[in-house]
């Protein structure tokens, strides 16, 4: 594991600049994503921020009828409210945030989304979800169980759910990078970025029949971020669905963007027991113990947004000049072998 940075970050709810941890075996990410994190500095900080911020769980009951099932859908949404009360009921920090609801033949899918607080929240909206669940074959007692787990949800699944209704935090970071320092510390131009952009992010993701994203390679920074962070590491199946997107402002300068509707993190629950999680989220600023409910996760979110940006950039760049990749692989995995033979 090594820190990169520090990385600039600004925002409406964040403005520092913070080294970040990342934990990979893929060694050449760290002077990758670092080459990006010195772009954030000299180009006065990556703009990022929360578009939405829950957790779901879509449970499964099966109606004796279709008509029933839809009656009862029409019925939820009168009752948001009483809805909402289960919900706070089965946890003090989970707060309701929102229910969609999809028919089936005779099978009633209901997603349930909440606000989890500093969690990730995996377990609490499923103990939310059973709450639910209990409540309503109690209100509804011609519906039958079926899940509390539905895959409507979608844990740890690739999905159009949940690239559009996002599940976790949905996080957009952007940079402005002027003409003249995107060539000399990127060694490309803005217009070989968005004309790459486009022949690979976005027409090959389509030749290869992506879901709702189109990235070079967001599972990398997301990896390393969960694993030094103590997060669950599965989560990045969801997490790698995003979208860059890139542009050429009027005055030459490089607009630069990564669009993640799954970023799903927390700060406290498993994994954050562990000495060197607790001493990276100290060095984040993520362990606040005064701070209200949700700040601490959502800050982490913020971050490994932005860190996801610098290292798709450096690839980006990289990619638009031919062998660079290559080389850069071959020069720092040999140096790095001889320094860990003592050579």
């Amino acid at each position: 594991m090594k820190h990169i940075g520090p990385i600039l970050i600004k925002g409406s709810e964040l403005n520092t600049e913070v080294r970040v941890p990342m934990a990979t075996f893929e060694t050449t990410l760290w002077p990758s994503t670092a080459r990006g994190a010195k772009l954030s500095r000299l180009c006065g900080g990556i703009d990022t921020m929360i578009l939405s911020d829950n957790m779901a769980r879509a449970i499964a009951v099966e109606a004796p009828t279709s008509r029933y099932g839809y009656e009862v859908i029409a019925s939820l949404k009168e009752r948001q409210e009483e809805i909402a009360a289960v919900v706070q009921g089965s946890s003090r920090f989970a707060k309701f945030d929102e229910l969609n609801t999809r028919l089936v033949g005779n099978i009633l899918y209901i997603r349930l989304s909440i606000r989890p607080g500093d969690a990730s929240g995996h377990n609490m909206v499923t103990k939310s979800a059973d709450a639910l669940m209990q409540w309503l074959l109690k209100e509804y007692q011609k519906l039958r169980y079926v899940s509390v787990s539905s895959n409507w949800c979608t844990d740890k699944k690739v999905s159009a759910v949940n690239g559009l209704l996002g599940r976790g935090l949905h996080v957009v970071s952007e940079l402005i990078i002027p003409r003249d320092i995107c060539q000399k510390h990127l060694r490309t131009t803005p217009e070989l970025v968005r004309e790459l952009h486009m022949k690979k992010n976005l027409t090959g993701s389509i030749v290869s029949g992506g879901l709702l994203s189109a990235n070079a390679h967001f599972a990398n920074m997301l990896l390393a971020t969960y694993l030094a962070t103590g997060q669950d590491a599965a989560n990045i199946v969801e997490g790698s669905q995003g979208l860059t997107h890139v542009d050429v402002l009027a005055d030459g300068a490089l607009h630069f963007s990564v669009n993640l509707p799954n970023i799903i993190v927390g700060t406290v629950g498993n994994g954050k027991h562990h000495e060197f999680v607790t001493d990276n989220l100290n060095a984040l600023g993520c362990n606040d113990s005064e701070a209200e409910a949700g700040v601490n996760r959502r800050r982490l979110a913020m971050i490994i947004g932005a860190t996801v940006l610098c290292g798709e950039l450096s690839l980006m760049a990289a990619l638009t000049n031919p062998g660079e990749l290559m080389h850069s692989h071959v020069v720092f995995e040999r140096d790095n072998r001889h320094t860990m033979s003592g050579n």
